[in-house]
């Protein structure tokens, strides 16, 4: 037998002012065939799991398309015809399969009607071409707006049930366990998801803390049943302007609907009876600081506001103003800004010279901090992380990168790419040792928490300002649905 894989990541900020092109899908990856096992094999991903669980049940993993690149933007409509392109060419190039493994991300979101739920198109459009029979098994983000296309036009959907994303090897590997089930007729699997109008703020989505543990715990009981193989949680994007945006409950059991719909209607109604506890918390830039301050450190603030890996700028200045006004402690920031960072790298390390550091791509994430500086050191900026982490990457690149500190007790990692903090690599790499810093600063909500959470005595998610401020109120939206909590209560 021979079961296809393919992969189309991004998580698509439509609130973000940079759009995300076909350059940085080819910057980051637009994989083929063999190509695709050359990045993976040996990873901590779901596609890796799909390649050793097929290696393992003797299947033939016919390696097709993965394009992928970090959060950013709307894809541009050029980009999206060029990626659809490209995967049905090679879908198409490699004739009719048994069955096919996808990883979506969920919230991929392009320009225009046609591609504002990207998802839900190219799967459609799979279905259409693999017929009724073929099984498709599908792995996405928890943090997908999920469409009645996308749920349709699978048999199975399964989304990772840890944030910060440690199992996606495991759910990975759930997924291929459920293909072989079902090409071998041990299972018919059917899925049922409900889709209330409701959404989860972000800072109250971490799943081992309440109030979202209650409500997998709720889900994890419901695994016992008989007839049930798998189940999510689907936490939603609050950043992705689309009609599903929101969260919704997914249950897929063996050819038994009515089950499966009145499980993912009794996920949906814990959401909505506690909608209140998940509307969140709002700690502001100055209560964070003190109380950072305050406390036996290192203390992980999360900002919030400029959450790389939900598509935001990685350039907001917010806290380190207020570190850098009050003068009172020491603390790391990572900034990208490439203009910044070649100017300290020419001056070399032990130069002085002022600069005017982030704050450059828009106007939510701060005004530049502009200060004297010492060039402490410069990197290429590459590192590699063993363990799991968020995103089940290992490989990091944030680009030339040069160290500078100001007079005031601030260190600033200057980048010249974009960078989620899901690795103690953005500190470490470079020389420097978290335990030296009073306050440590992570552009992120969960996603930070695996790698900060054991070498800092607290974590501070701060209400930022920015393109994934925490309060989803605070962004206007076209195309959500009406009403919806928790914009209408």
């Amino acid at each position: 037998m021979r079961v296809g894989i393919i992969s189309l990541m991004h998580e698509s900020n439509t609130f973000a002012v940079t759009p995300t092109t076909i350059e940085l899908f080819e910057r980051d990856g637009i994989l083929f065939g063999e190509q695709i096992r050359e990045t993976f094999g040996g990873g901590l991903h779901q596609l890796t799991a799909f390649l050793e669980g097929l290696d393992e049940a003797d299947i033939e993993p016919v390696q097709i398309f993965h394009a992928g690149t970090s959060p950013s933007g709307t894809i541009t409509k050029e980009t999206c015809d060029t990626l659809i392109r490209l995967m049905f060419e090679a879908v198409e190039a490699e004739g009719r399969l048994d069955g096919y493994l996808v990883s979506p991300h969920g919230a991929n979101a392009g320009e225009g009607d046609e591609y504002r739920d990207l998802d839900g198109h190219w799967l459609e459009r799979l279905r259409t071409l693999a017929g009724p029979e073929i099984p498709i098994i599908c792995v996405i983000d928890p943090h997908a707006n999920l469409s009645e296309r996308m749920v349709e036009t699978c048999d199975v959907t399964i989304a990772y049930r840890s944030n910060p994303h440690l199992d996606q090897k495991e759910r990975g590997f759930e997924a291929v366990d459920l293909m072989v089930r079902t090409l071998r007729g041990e299972i018919r699997p059917v899925q049922r998801a409900v889709h209330p109008p409701f959404g989860i703020n972000i800072e109250r989505q971490g799943t081992t803390q309440w109030p979202c543990l209650p409500m997998y715990e709720l889900a994890n009981k419901q695994l016992e049943q008989p007839g049930v193989l798998s189940n999510s949680v689907v936490l939603g994007f609050p950043y992705g302007d689309v009609e599903e945006m929101g969260s919704a409950a997914i249950v897929v059991t063996d050819d038994d609907p009515d089950l499966a719909e009145r499980l993912a209607q009794e996920i949906v109604d814990y959401m909505l009876e506690h909608r209140e506890e998940f509307v969140g918390e709002y700690v502001t830039v100055e209560e964070a600081v003190a109380s950072a301050v305050s406390k036996t450190g290192p203390i992980c603030l999360l900002d919030m506001g400029d959450n790389v890996g939900g598509g935001s700028a990685a350039d907001s200045t917010l806290i380190a103003h207020e570190v850098h006004r009050r003068g009172d402690t020491t603390a790391f920031v990572c900034l990208y800004d490439r203009e910044s960072q070649e100017a300290a790298r020419t001056a070399g390390p032990g130069g002085r010279l002022t600069l005017s550091m982030g704050g450059k791509t828009d106007d939510r994430h701060g005004e530049p901090l502009t200060a004297e500086v010492t060039v402490k050191s410069v990197h290429e900026g590459t590192f590699e992380e063993s363990e799991i982490r968020h995103g089940g990457y290992t490989h990091f690149d944030m680009g030339p990168t040069t160290v500078v500190t100001t007079d005031t007790g601030l260190t600033i990692s200057l980048t010249s790419r974009r960078t989620v903090p899901v690795s103690l690599g953005v500190v470490t790499s470079i020389g420097l040792d978290p335990a030296d810093f009073q306050v440590l600063v992570a552009k992120g909500v969960h996603a930070p928490v695996a790698a900060y959470a054991p070498v800092c005595a607290d974590l501070i998610r701060v209400n930022t300002d920015g393109a994934t401020a925490a309060d989803m109120r605070t962004f206007e939206y076209k195309y959500r649905q009406q009403p919806m909590f928790p914009f209408e209560t």
